[in-house]
């Protein structure tokens, strides 16, 4: 499984910016990785992640989880990642109903989907749910 991690500064005291995931886009393997795990990275935007999601056409799984990332991300992720399995948005505070809604109806192969900790309403998940049954909710 090919992949891409980040960690937090406190955890391994380096920080991924949007220019880090510029250059990571720009590597010829990025078209085949199956996994990116960019949870904690306080220093990535919608810009950064977008850039990485447009050429990642492979991407099973994928934490942004605990990121300020918003819907531009979700609607990118939803548009250029038709394989996504799992997706982690651990409180990613700044995403809503309307991303969730649109990334599910798109990625038909998501199966599991971590929103613990967003502002997103109780009953969008059941909304959710009803789109793609084989969905697990993670909230």
């Amino acid at each position: 499984m090919s992949r891409i991690s980040g960690h937090s500064r406190s955890r391994w005291d380096c920080q991924i910016t949007d220019k880090g995931l510029y250059r990571i886009s720009l590597a010829k393997c990025i078209s085949n990785l199956t996994c990116i795990s960019l949870w904690g990275l306080t220093g990535i935007t919608d810009r950064g992640v977008i850039q990485v999601i447009s050429r990642a056409s492979s991407l099973k799984h994928l934490n942004i989880g605990g990121t300020f990332v918003t819907d531009e991300s979700l609607y990118a992720i939803a548009n250029s990642c038709p394989q996504l399995k799992n997706i982690v948005l651990w409180s990613c505070r700044h995403v809503t109903e309307n991303g969730l809604l649109f990334l599910v109806n798109k990625c038909q192969k998501l199966e599991s989907i971590n929103v613990w900790g967003t502002r997103v309403p109780v009953d969008c998940f059941i909304g959710l749910l009803t789109i793609s049954p084989a969905l697990q909710d993670k909230a």
